[in-house]
Formats: structure tokens, sequence, C-alpha cells
């Protein structure tokens, strides 16, 4: 059973499957080639390392504890297939990057020269070959709805065996990444995150969710634990679902039934997101309209994009988000697509390599997420609005009193209230900035301008309208405002869910 991002023996449908084939040699494979892309870091794998100490534990106590390797995947797998003889490979199906997707290429085409049969199992709403988004929402309703699956009873000891030890992050060659305020892995966080969030923090989800500070408290901070399995969707969807029925039940009504609606959606649009670099593999790496090809220079502005990753551009309110993710691996989504318009329309910079720091410093880094969202908050789509956030504008709505500013940017303590979110227009402003604090590295309101008549200038006539049709055709949502409510009964699942095989070329995206 080969471990990826389902870290957890819960509702873990590939382990379930493998037990019932017989002994089960439960192991993750820690490969310091993927640690190394641009993509990963430190903060991550500390999360992962959390996780997998967990899940060593949980699998110890059904039998057979996890095995960890470090190294090429197909050297270990071939090196188990020799130690043990005939062999059956299990995991879930991935929607990683562009390495993994290479990889499992790879890994395919050793099972069938080998003769290993590899059954990857689907534990999320991405349905793989995806022929038509008609009906995927159904189908993400219905797939959710199954009964969760149950840990196997019992793991068959393997004899003979060396666990090996989880690496740490220098072991993996990755840079010291500090992250203070980093979320902790693994399922018993996971769980009592989900708990609070439902019954404690959670009532003034819809409206904190827009606001840095309020989000950091309000929102669910789930993401991490669904990007590395510590939680299954289908578990934390079906969770939601009964903490609505509760509050009906009771009568409760405003704030608490507003926001669980509201996250229950938000289940359903992660999915939507991570269908499309399912669907399109290389819209991690060009645009996913080609008449946005070589609208913005390919290689960044290296002054700018250091000041925008740093947190050092002179915008207040851009900085104290940068800076605040840098230090805690988490920020909310209206800000995470603020900062990656400012680097793409402001700063003017390609999307890749500000999605990569992004990516970098999000300790819930989810590929099938993260970049349709880079390219959608860049304008390359093709398909979606064109959102040019105004980083003051942004300042005053989401931290209106400057306590967020503050809080991240102690350079501008001596800087008046009324003027700390456009400090250059202050009357004292030069004993501050170019000193203490930088100077704006643009002007936000002719960079904007500027910025517009760029993309609009390539938004216009037949072709590029039929081109883009054709990709909301493959990639649009065929719905919205979903009111995710869930099913007002469980249907028990048929055996074969749990034994039909999805074959050997069942690859990711």
């Amino acid at each position: 059973m080969w471990f990826k991002r389902d870290l957890r023996v819960h509702d873990h449908r590939a382990l379930v499957m493998a037990a019932r084939q017989g002994p089960v040699l439960p192991l993750f494979i820690a490969e310091p080639e993927l640690w190394q892309q641009p993509d990963y870091a430190a903060r991550q794998w500390a999360f992962v390392e959390e996780s997998l100490t967990e899940l060593r534990c949980e699998l110890a106590s059904l039998g057979q504890a996890l095995v960890v390797r470090v190294g090429d995947v197909i050297e270990i797998l071939e090196r188990a297939r020799r130690k043990f003889g005939e062999i059956a490979l299990w995991s879930h199906e991935e929607t990683g990057n562009g390495w993994t997707y290479a990889r499992d290429l790879k890994v395919a085409a050793w099972a069938n020269q080998t003769g290993v049969t590899w059954t990857e199992v689907r534990q999320a709403g991405v349905i793989r070959r995806l022929k038509s988004r008609n009906g995927w929402a159904k189908r993400w309703d219905a797939f959710m709805a199954e009964p969760e699956t149950e840990a196997p009873r019992g793991l068959e000891p393997i004899a003979d065996l060396s666990l090996g030890e989880i690496p740490t992050a220098a072991d993996l060659g990755l840079a010291p990444d500090p992250c203070p305020g980093r979320q902790r892995g693994g399922r018993e966080s996971g769980l009592s995150t989900l708990e609070s969030f439902l019954h404690v923090r959670g009532a003034p989800y819809r409206k904190a969710m827009s606001s840095p500070a309020a989000g950091a408290e309000h929102c669910s901070r789930l993401s991490p634990h669904l990007a590395w399995g510590s939680l299954s969707m289908r578990e934390t969807a079906q969770a939601g679902w009964a903490r609505q029925r509760q509050l009906k039940f009771d009568g409760v009504k405003g704030g608490w039934c507003g926001s669980m609606s509201s996250f229950q959606g938000r289940l359903h649009w992660r999915d939507h997101f991570t269908q499309k670099l399912e669907d399109e593999p290389q819209l991690e790496y060009r645009n996913l309209h080609a008449a946005c090809n070589g609208l913005r220079p390919s290689e960044s502005d290296a002054v700018r994009l250091a000041a925008w990753s740093k947190g050092e551009t002179g915008l207040p309110f851009v900085d104290a988000c940068m800076r605040a993710l840098n230090a805690t691996g988490w920020m909310n989504f209206r800000m995470r697509a603020m900062l990656m318009a400012v680097s793409s329309y402001h700063l003017w910079l390609d999307w890749r390599q500000p999605g990569e720091h992004l990516a970098r410093k999000f300790t819930d880094y989810e590929p099938g997420i993260h970049w349709p969202q880079v390219q959608m908050q860049s304008g390359t789509t093709g398909i979606n609005t064109i959102r040019i956030y105004n980083p003051v504008k942004q300042g005053h709505d989401q931290d209106p009193d400057g306590a967020f500013i503050r809080r991240w940017l102690p350079e501008l303590a001596e800087v008046p209230d009324t003027f700390l979110h456009e400090p250059w227009t202050w009357d004292e402003a030069g004993s501050v900035l170019g000193k203490a604090y930088p100077m704006p590295i643009v002007d936000h309101q002719d960079a904007a301008r500027e910025a517009r008549q760029k993309v609009w200038a390539i938004r216009k006539g037949q072709s590029f309208r039929k081109t883009a049709s054709a990709i909301q055709d493959k990639h649009g949502s065929r719905k919205s405002g979903i009111p995710m409510r869930g099913p007002r009964r469980k249907q028990k699942a048929p055996d074969a869910q749990l034994s039909l095989p999805l074959g050997v070329e069942e690859t990711p995206r």
C-alpha cells in the first residue's frame, strides 16, 4: 500500500481493498527529487513528517507499522518485488504536480513490464479521464454521500522488516524554512480542527473569510489536512452535512446556517478546481489561453519579484499579507488572490515564479487548486473576469483599523492611523519611507491602468472568443450557488465499490 497524499487509515478505501487480498506492507516513500522541486519547501515536509509519525502509530495498532524508505520509487518498489516475490501495488489516485505526474507514468510502465498489478482508487470528487463537465456536481454529491470506510480490523505483521527512519527536512536537502505559526500535522490535529470549526469557531465564517486576521480564527483551517490526507474529503463533507442537520433540528438560524452552507460550497469548489489540472496537466506550465503567450516577459524582474516575495513592495497591506504568509504558512483566499494579482498586474510579472513562491509558502499547497487559481488571478485563462485588486482599498476594507498592518509591519509604528494604508501621503513620510520601510515599488493606480489596457487588448476578436468558448466548455462550472445540503439519509454502498480494481493504466490526471 503506497501512501502519498492520503496519510490516514480512516476512510482509506485503497488500504481496505489491499487488506482483503492478504498481508499488506504499508509504505511511504520520501523522494528527495520531488522535495527539491521549486514548489516544495521544508514547512510542508514538517507537516508531512508529523502526519507520518501519527500514521505509523495508527498502523502499528492494527498490526503492521508504516514502512518508510527514502529514494527513487521504482528502485524501492523493485527491491520489494524481489524480496517478496509476487506482489500487487495499491494507492489512491493523486492529482499532483508535473513531477509526480511524470513519476507515476514511469511507475505504470514499470508495473506493466514486471507484471505487477497497480490498482489506484479514487478518494475525492475528481474524476479521471472526464469526458464532459456535464453532471459533475451531482456526481460529486453522490460520491461524498457514500459511507465512510472504516479502517481494517487488523493487519498481518510482516517479519524481518526494517521500518526505516522518517527523514528530516535536512535529510531531504531542504533549506531551513522558519515558520513559527505553522499548523501542526497529523490526524489528531485535523480532527480537533474540524470539531472546533463546526461547533466553536465557524459561526462568523461567511463574514470573516475575507479578512486575513478574522479568517485566521474563523476559517476552517482544514486545508493542509485535506491537502495531505490526514482527513478525507468525504468525512469532512459528511461532518458538515451532519452539523447542518443538527442546526436545522435545533431551530438555529442566522450566522451558523449561512456559514455552514458556504463551507460546503467551498469543499465542492476545491475539487472543481482540482479537476481542471487533472484534465489539463500543462496548465501548471503554460497559459491556458494561447493569446496570453508573450503578454508578460518570460523572465520576471528580479528586483520586483524579491520585493514582493519578502513583503517589501511599499504597499502596506500587500506586504503585511505576505509577511503573515511567510510566518504562518496560511492566508485566507481573498488575500491569496490579491497577492497573486498584484504580482501579475501591478508588478507585471509572469505567473510562474510568483506561483512557485506562494506554493512554497503554503503549508496546504495543493497543485490541483494552486495552479488553476494562479492562472485565474493572472488573467491567462481567457474565461474568468479580470480582477485587478486595488491594494489600498483592500486594506481599508479588510483591515480598517490597521491592526493587521501594525502587527506585521512594525516599521510603520510612527505612521498615524489616518495615513497607515498610504504612508506616502503623510507629510512626514520621509522620516520612514526609504529608511525603515521602502517607498512603493510602483504607483499602484498607474500600474493597474496600464495592466488593464494590455490585458483587454488581447481579449478582443472572434478568434479569442472562440478559443475561450472551448476552454469554458472543458473547464467551466455548469452550476453556481450549489446548495450543498447533503443527502437526507445515507444509502448503503454496494460491496463492489470496495473491490473493483481500476487497472494499472489509471495514472494521474
